[in-house]
């Protein structure tokens, strides 16, 4: 029995390195549609994740601060747009959480 408990411990113990800033739901969403676009603007954005304007502005944000997104406000016409896109340090850290997150579950057995 010690010897699951090591295993188990194992295969848990990368979640403590997992990037908490991108962990948080609402913000893996946006991390994770910013991934696989070159950019997004914000109503793009709102509308797939479902997330009210000022929720989503919270998330981006804490996500610009911590360096991982990039905001760029302009007019479309005579329309503001607020245009986003991953960093590159955003990119790379996200690589990264995807490869601590497969590695940890990857470490699950089915009973």
């Amino acid at each position: 029995m010690a010897k699951k408990k090591i295993e188990s411990d194992d295969f848990i113990q990368p979640l403590g390195d997992i990037d908490k800033i991108i962990h948080e739901p609402a913000r893996l969403m946006i991390m994770s549609y910013l991934y696989v676009v070159e950019s997004a603007d914000f109503i793009f954005l709102r509308n797939q994740t479902g997330l009210t304007d000022g929720n989503l502005s919270s998330h981006l944000s804490k996500l610009e601060s911590a360096g991982y997104v990039d905001i760029e406000k302009r007019f479309k016409g005579k329309k503001p747009q607020t245009l986003l896109k991953l960093s590159r340090e955003g990119r790379e850290a996200f690589e990264l959480y995807r490869k601590k997150m497969e590695q940890v579950l990857g470490g699950l057995s089915q009973k």
